[in-house]
Order: C-alpha cells, then sequence, then structure tokens
C-alpha cells in the first residue's frame, strides 16, 4: 500500500499549489518546520495549522488553529501527527475542502482505515512520506557530501 510510483509522486507535487501542513512546529530544529519552509520556498503557498500558535505568522502566513479555519482551497495537507490523531483530520479535511487532492502522511505515519476513507472520495494518499524528500529525489536536488547529486566539483 506504500508502494508509490515515481509518475504519481511527481504527479502530486506538480499539480500541488496550496499546502495545509498540520502540526508545523515554530521551531527551526523541528522535521515539520524545514520541511514546511522548504516547501514555500519551492514555490508552493504554506498554510500552517496549529492550535498551540494560532495567529502567529509563519513563512508569511497566519498560523491556523485547525483546517476549519482556512478560508481558501487547498490541494494537500500534509500530516505532522501520529497516526492515532490521523482520523479526525482526515475527516475534517474531507469536509472543509471539497476539491481536496491529496492527503500525506510523513514518516512514521499511517492510517490504513483514514486512507481508505480518503481514497473512497477519490482522493490520493501517500503514508509513510516525505514531501521535501520526494521533491528532491525526483527533481534531482538530492544531496550527497554537500554537492548536488551528478555534480562534479572540480575543486574536490
Amino acid at each position: 500500500m506504500n508502494d508509490y510510483s515515481d509518475d504519481v509522486l511527481t504527479q502530486i507535487l506538480r499539480r500541488t499549489k496550496v499546502v495545509a501542513v498540520v502540526g508545523v512546529s515554530m521551531n527551526p530544529v523541528r522535521p515539520s518546520y524545514y520541511v514546511a519552509r522548504y516547501l514555500s520556498l519551492k514555490g508552493y503557498r504554506v498554510i500552517p495549522v496549529n492550535p498551540g500558535h494560532a495567529g502567529k505568522m509563519l513563512f508569511g502566513q497566519t498560523v491556523q488553529a485547525s483546517l476549519s479555519d482556512i478560508p481558501e482551497p487547498v490541494d494537500m495537507v500534509d500530516i505532522f501527527r501520529r497516526s492515532e490523531a490521523v482520523p479526525p483530520i482526515v475527516d475534517e479535511a474531507l469536509d472543509a475542502f471539497p476539491d481536496l487532492r491529496t492527503i500525506w502522511m510523513q514518516i512514521g505515519v499511517e492510517h490504513a482505515e483514514a486512507a481508505a476513507k480518503a481514497q473512497a472520495r477519490d482522493i490520493d494518499v501517500v503514508m509513510n512520506r516525505c514531501p521535501k524528500i520526494e521533491y528532491q529525489r525526483l527533481f534531482g536536488e538530492l544531496r550527497m557530501g554537500g554537492f548536488a547529486t551528478g555534480v562534479i566539483s572540480s575543486k574536490l
């Protein structure tokens, strides 16, 4: 169930414009912060969602308390919460965004029943993956030893 083709992941990342990141942290050393920041630097509109930081600014956007508080359409909901917290997040996303295209659960986050519920509504679901890592891998930005993959420096 977690074996996603590169074509599917590429299609998701290319069509997505607005990402709601649930569980984003204000702490720059936390994965949810740097993944959201990376996506915003790649041109995605990232809407941070965290009730503990609602009203604060992050990446030029107001942190929202919940998905239901977002006043605009969202293409993808990226979930940085424990697996057991996923079902109510998926339910809220399905209610809040009639045109939602993707539910993305971060590395270590999986919930088969919630995924099936979203898929029954023709929404793509990605579990146990990171959009930052997939973006870097699929669009040739992975770095190894400080150098971009496939690039040879003459200053070695």
